[in-house]
């Protein structure tokens, strides 16, 4: 469960060691009484998506509980039904058949309860063997922000939609904290899993002062629940683990595995939304499951330097095992970056707020060191006019208009640019790329220190999507190499600066480096544009960064894409396939 990343962001600027904890609870879920219930008159639809998931109106955050059940995909999402701002959180609930095109159904759980009264919050869904799902979630008991995990299950398990969902006064809460537990900072179960020892087993997300945690409970019934005595993980200096995700990966090939696989041949992914900087972060690691404990490999960092899924606006994710296609699918919420204050105006005059990124696959890298995320394949379904580019050299200072994608025509009218486009770059020679200064440990500082328009070695060359004409306005998408003193660092951007004339817009420079073999010399992208969304993936899904943009120019049939290079090192397009893409339906 999060807040409005405007507030997480005036958060972050205080010590961790200031948070405060009252009797073992704290409130951090700012609410806006006289905002949250204000309907916005009409829609606004200049930045509206296209193709990614946004109900018809008001704010949505965290995807909850995404499952595939009878023939059907399930999302639910936290959604303020009167209101474009956080508040009166409802689960929401639609379905699909493909992933893409959803129908809405009414919401599946809302505050009706004493134990959820003050809110409903994020949880998961678990798929009981002849039995159906069940979904825990947090209930809010009282206006100090108490949280408890509850349970909820089908009212009827034999309807394919699972319209109606019901919370058992029996057993509910099934989970309270305990003495020296936080018990306002004590959220967001995840799925369970099964043991060999005839137990579930589910996490939930807490701290405890700066130390983020995630204890581990175990049960026979799946009601009756005995916290372990120590966390699965914990970690110092992280703050608050929000929406933690734990479940298996294969060490060879892409083939998702069911929630609960152990043994030999996987290993195990924690990922923890870490609330003070508001971003997803991963580790991979062992699991002892006699010992109930996970310990993360030492190929990356356990803290705020370490991987993400995401390194742009791309929080509280939420992945689940999907039986019909063998993978493992991963949800996560991109925010709205259209507002800097408390006043919410442009989310409240444009009456909507919040997306969901486009579902990805995931899978283990080759090189066993991270993970690698790739748009689901059903998101094709949606190509439709096609653009080739091929063997295109760009000395320094090109760039090419990739044309005739500027925009889609669809049901008789123009829309804003909707494309999806694919492109591999390759160069002859290394020898021009900069040199790496040790003090570049953090790639956003790096992107904005560079930017697309400093003149580089080799790079920055990529693309320049949602641009006008004269470039007033551009979002670069692109890459840069570095030469460190044992390797090469290569960094991808997602610059959202430059991305609209309007100057009081959250305009962040958004990067991530790319651990990537470099001895082919060459580099892909795919990028998928979307109205206020550029969501794009580097070297194969390597390094992903998500950005929300708002161009005031770049639209309709005035949104223009390139490719462009602004290194010395000339780049040639090896391939460039770009497509208009339709809109989904949804909702």
């Amino acid at each position: 469960m999060v807040l409005p990343k405007c507030l997480a962001i005036s958060l972050v600027v205080f010590s961790l060691s200031v948070i405060l904890i009252n009797n073992g609870t704290e409130a951090f879920h700012k609410v806006y009484p006289h905002l949250q219930s204000l309907t916005a008159i009409s829609v606004s639809e200049q930045h509206r998506t296209g193709y990614h998931f946004q109900p018809p109106r008001n704010w949505i955050n965290d995807p909850n509980g995404p499952m595939y059940y009878n023939g059907y995909y399930h999302l639910f999402y936290q959604y303020n039904p009167n209101g474009s701002v956080w508040g009166n959180i409802v689960w929401a609930h639609s379905v699909s058949k493909d992933l893409i095109n959803w129908k809405a159904l009414e919401p599946a759980i809302y505050p009706s309860k004493p134990f959820d009264k003050f809110g409903c919050w994020s949880g998961s869904a678990t798929i009981l063997p002849e039995k159906g799902p069940v979904i825990l979630y947090t209930g809010i008991i009282d206006e100090n922000n108490t949280q408890v995990q509850c349970y909820a299950i089908p009212e009827n398990a034999s309807d394919p939609l699972l319209r109606k969902w019901i919370k058992p006064d029996q057993f509910n809460p099934i989970v309270v904290a305990e003495p020296g537990v936080n018990g306002s900072a004590f959220r967001d179960p995840t799925t369970a899993w099964w043991s060999k020892d005839r137990h579930w087993r589910m996490l939930v997300g807490s701290r405890r002062k700066d130390r983020g945690m995630s204890y581990l409970y175990r049960s026979k019934d799946f009601v009756k629940w005995i916290r372990a005595k120590h966390p699965i993980h914990s970690k110092a200096n992280t703050g608050m683990w929000e929406c933690p995700d734990f479940y298996p990966v294969a060490l060879k090939g892409e083939e998702g595995l069911e929630t609960s696989m152990v043994g030999n041949n996987v290993k195990h992914v924690l990922k923890n939304s870490l609330d003070m900087t508001r971003f997803d972060y991963y580790t991979l690691g062992t699991y002892f499951p006699k010992k109930d404990k996970y310990i993360p490999d030492n190929t990356s960092e356990d803290g705020w330097g370490g991987l993400r899924y995401d390194y742009g606006n791309f929080y509280a994710s939420k992945s689940f095992f999907d039986p019909s296609k063998n993978r493992r699918i991963l949800w996560g919420w991109a925010n709205e970056s259209d507002f800097q204050d408390d006043t919410h105006n442009d989310d409240i005059k444009k009456g909507w707020a919040g997306i969901q990124a486009i579902p990805r696959t995931l899978w283990l890298d080759s090189n066993g060191r991270q993970l690698v995320q790739w748009p689901i394949e059903e998101l094709n379904c949606l190509r439709q006019k096609e653009v080739k580019i091929c063997n295109k050299k760009l000395e320094k200072g090109n760039y090419v208009e990739v044309e005739g994608i500027t925009m889609a025509y669809y049901y008789n009218i123009y829309i804003y640019l909707q494309a999806d486009v694919e492109v591999t770059f390759s160069f002859s020679s290394l020898d021009k790329a900069e040199a790496f200064d040790p003090s570049w440990v953090n790639a956003q500082d790096l992107c904005a220190l560079k930017g697309s328009k400093t003149q580089g070695g080799l790079g920055p060359f990529g693309l320049l999507t949602l641009a006008s004409e004269n470039l007033e306005e551009f979002t670069p998408v692109f890459f840069r190499i570095f030469k460190a003193p044992n390797k090469h660092m290569i960094l991808l951007c997602s610059d959202a600066k430059s991305s609209s004339l309007k100057s009081e817009l959250y305009k962040p420079s958004f990067a991530g480096f790319v651990d990537v073999d470099l001895s082919t010399k060459k580099l892909s992208l795919r990028s998928l544009i979307d109205h206020s969304v550029v969501e794009s993936f580097g070297a194969g899904g390597k390094t992903n960064i998500l950005s929300r943009i708002y161009p005031e120019l770049a639209l309709t049939n005035q949104a223009h894409l390139f490719v462009f290079n602004n290194g010395t090192e000339s780049i040639t397009v090896e391939n460039l396939n770009a497509w208009s893409m339709k809109s989904a339906v949804i909702n």
